[in-house]
């Protein structure tokens, strides 16, 4: 086995029977969906290297190939944490208040880097958004705590 310890392969084993089954393997388009349960946050394209597909039922993954690919995630140095994100939506707040215009992060979530859809913004909205002021503001470290506690399954 990996480089995992006991306590991190109990939990790769509850991932594993939530999302498919310990015998059979996670279908290989939902690596990541795993990955990011077990509170690593990797990029699409580390999830594509690593042996995720975009079409379910091309690939089962079973326990031992998964865990070190797990093991080789969680060494992996181009996960953002919740610091690098307050510090790049910092760039957004004009008034240096905690806030920043909603318009401004659906654009760069629309737009920048791994982009999402627009159903996928809504959905990361309405899961972990504040409603916005009356001059189209939000906190957005809130937003930012929800969305790194309650990850988002996209389908």
């Amino acid at each position: 086995m990996a480089d995992v310890p006991k306590r991190e392969v109990e939990n790769v084993e509850f991932v594993f029977e939530v999302m498919g089954s310990a015998n059979e393997g996670i279908d290989a388009v939902d690596l990541g969906d795993a990955l990011r349960a077990l509170n690593l946050n990797p990029t699409l394209s580390l999830i594509e290297k690593m042996g995720g597909t975009k079409k379910r039922n091309e690939k089962k993954i079973k326990m031992d190939e998964f865990l070190p690919i797990y093991s080789q995630v969680k060494k992996e140095k181009e996960q953002g944490c919740y610091e690098d994100f307050i510090e790049c939506l910092k760039l957004y707040d004009k008034e240096e208040n905690g806030t920043m215009m909603l318009a401004e992060l659906q654009h760069a979530l629309l737009a920048l880097g791994e982009s999402l859809d627009d159903e996928q913004v809504e959905a990361l909205f309405a899961d972990c958004m504040d409603p916005e002021d009356d001059e189209g503001f939000i906190p957005y470290s809130q937003f930012i705590q929800r969305l790194m506690s309650d990850p988002i399954v996209f389908d």
